[in-house]
């Protein structure tokens, strides 16, 4: 009987055991079989997907060879990791990913013991993985091996070098996978690719050199540290004989590569080869993102993550935007290319994400004033100020939960000169199905302590390019712009670009029972609520404040708010904790002023994944739940016995 969907070997492989089970020979099918089952599923539940088909081969090579859980396989990012899970007990689970109580979009151990580490951010897995090899020593583990997956676009992050550095130094028997695909969601851009590009190493050289090893070491010839100094010298040696210099071998780490990485008969006989290799090691292999989808391979960058797609044609299904609201992230990408026209001493700088954040639409014009510096998030922060410090105005666009990488940068770099960078925070707040390793829950909070920051979140469309028009004029400083995921609320979204006055925020609605202040879109929500309330209860008006700053606050609201209103409702799409409520509570406790009041924002834990309406359901943020917010205030029976006690008391 035909096994569903044609996968004969892989429906019968339950965890990797099963896969060890198989002939060598059998491997090419089992990839032919993964390749396709990711294919038809993410055809129809979209995910991350050339970098999956990029490294199908590598997956069931590293399964077969090691014995896994018991040995560790980090993933840097986790982007193509759609394999592993497949491989390793998820397979009929496979179809809920990144939904909603389905399986995670990024390795996580809270969801299998086979995923070693959490992934989502890029260039940590060698410095994890060899924490873990360091440990795994330590503890009396010495057979464990820890390996650690990552792409050359992660390579270049400073944390990859970092790790690097010390592994070189420390007693250990890492293997570092270097997938290398001259990608990371965009082109692999650097020094670092080029060097990669060129990197090669004999075959020959190396089996002759491992034997070697090999002998001395069952005749007592060869310890630590005489390995250590014939490696240096043999590098030296080596490099001005080949008149090529290897990076990983100058930093005593071998290096074996690079070798076709979707040659899975070949990955398995190298793998098993330096499998039981002492000290640091890397193997080089070269792939192709998207591998086995002719659109994919053509177009890597787009089919990154290229949502609903035909699989028979490549045909990618975007819905119709015609008479919607367009994305935040075009917004600011027309609004930047508008203000480059105007002002010559704008650039534009993005870590790896030109695409993803639109600084892809001024790079078509001013392709010499836009820069994408690679997974950098610190290296854009400080090369941003290096920048500004000389007269330029960057616009420095980071995603929300990316710009936790370049905290120390921000103070150290650029406030604390007080130089004009303009912090362009995409994806802050919910993010939808990439999870708690990608929502931008903090930024609000962990940047409202820095000196001399101005933050801002703009209302729609229109708020924010007039925000970003203010954050470029002379004498700004320092300027935080943060908006969400997705689309805004205008489809009449230009706008002439004006001033804003920085502190004040505009009255969206006037009341007189209760006050809404917000910040950012999710205001809009509060709105929509506030109607459907005072149609419920006709004897109520609620009034909402767009506060549009965090910082500088504008205290004259809040005093008036303070002093007029017995109940304010605070409403961020940001942790509740440290944000814009925390802002106001601290306020009216300074001024000695005593409103009820009530945050409504992220609550204090990591959130999952799921819809972005999903997610603002059980956050206890979208309309449903600020109407009964109001209603618990104003017009529960606790609330009116309550009213009705102090009217009698007095």
């Amino acid at each position: 009987m035909e096994e569903k969907g044609g996968a004969y070997l892989l429906n019968s492989m339950d965890s990797p055991e099963d896969l060890r089970k198989l002939k060598v020979e059998q491997l090419p099918q089992v990839c032919d079989e993964l390749r396709q089952m990711i294919i038809d599923e993410l055809s129809r539940n979209p995910g991350h997907f050339g970098s999956s088909l990029g490294t199908v081969e590598l997956t069931v090579a590293l399964h077969y060879v090691f014995n896994t859980p018991d040995d560790r396989i980090i993933w840097d990012v986790g982007h193509q990791a759609y394999s592993h899970k497949i491989l390793t007990g998820r397979r009929d689970r496979f179809c809920t990913n990144r939904k909603m109580n389905g399986l995670k979009p990024f390795p996580s151990p809270d969801e299998s013991p086979y995923d070693a580490f959490t992934s989502g951010h890029a260039s940590n897995s060698i410095s994890a993985a060899l924490g873990m090899a360091v440990a795994d020593k330590r503890n009396g583990h010495s057979s464990r091996r820890v390996i650690a997956v990552i792409g050359d676009g992660a390579m270049g992050g400073g944390l990859a070098f970092e790790g690097l550095n010390n592994a070189s130094s420390t007693d250990n028997d890492l293997l570092i996978i270097l997938n290398d695909n001259n990608m990371s969601i965009s082109c692999s851009v650097g020094g670092m690719r080029t060097y990669l590009t060129h990197l090669q190493t004999s075959r020959s050289y190396n089996t002759f050199r491992y034997y070697t090893a090999k002998v001395l070491s069952k005749l007592g010839l060869l310890d630590d540290r005489r390995r250590r100094d014939i490696i240096r010298k043999n590098n030296r040696l080596k490099m001005k004989l080949t008149n090529q210099q290897n990076i990983f071998e100058g930093m005593d780490i071998r290096y074996f590569g690079p070798i076709d990485g979707h040659n899975v008969l070949q990955l398995v006989r190298v793998l098993k080869n330096i499998r039981n290799m002492h000290g640091p090691r890397l193997l080089h292999i070269h792939t192709v993102k998207g591998k086995g989808f002719r659109p994919a391979e053509m177009e890597a960058d787009i089919w990154h993550a290229p949502g609903l797609f035909d699989k028979k044609t490549g045909e990618r299904l975007v819905k119709s935007v015609k008479g919607q609201p367009p994305l935040f992230q075009d917004v600011f990408g027309e609004t930047l290319l508008e203000l480059m026209r105007s002002n010559s001493n704008i650039v534009g700088i993005t870590p790896a994400m030109p695409l993803g954040c639109s600084l892809n639409i001024p790079m078509k014009e001013f392709p010499d004033r836009c820069f994408d510096v690679g997974i950098a998030e610190g290296h854009a922060v400080t090369f941003s100020g290096g920048l500004a410090k000389e007269g330029l105005t960057p616009f420095c666009n980071i995603y929300s939960s990316f710009a936790q990488r370049a905290y120390d940068n921000i103070i150290h770099d650029v406030a604390i000169q007080k130089l004009n960078v303009v912090f362009c925070l995409d994806r802050a707040g919910i993010v939808g199905e990439d999870g708690p390793t990608h929502h931008g829950a903090f930024d609000l909070a962990f940047l409202r302590p820095i000196p001399g920051l101005t933050i801002a979140s703009p209302f729609n469309e229109h708020e924010l390019r007039r925000l970003m028009y203010t954050a470029q004029m002379p004498g700004s400083g320092p300027f935080v712009i943060r908006y969400p995921r997705g689309r805004g609320v205008l489809t009449d979204w230009r706008c002439p670009l004006e001033p804003v006055r920085i502190v004040t925020g505009p009255v969206i609605k006037s009341g007189k029972d209760l006050a809404i202040l917000s910040i950012g879109l999710i205001g809009n929500i509060a709105l929509n609520a506030i109607k459907e309330f005072e149609d419920l209860y006709p004897m109520y008006s609620i009034a909402l404040y767009d506060m549009r700053f965090l910082k500088p606050i504008d205290t004259a609201i809040l005093h008036g708010v303070g002093t007029e209103f017995d109940r304010i409702i605070t409403l961020e799409n940001g942790c509740v904790t440290g944000g814009l409520g925390s802002a106001v509570a601290e306020y009216m406790s300074d001024n000695n002023l005593h409103p009820e009041l009530r945050r409504i924002g992220l609550p204090d834990e990591f959130i999952q994944h799921g819809t972005i309406p999903q997610l603002l359901e059980i956050c206890g943020m979208d309309s449903e739940a600020i109407l009964k917010a109001m209603a618990d205030m104003l017009v529960s029976p606790k609330r009116q016995d309550d009213e009705n006690n102090n009217s009698r008391s007095r």
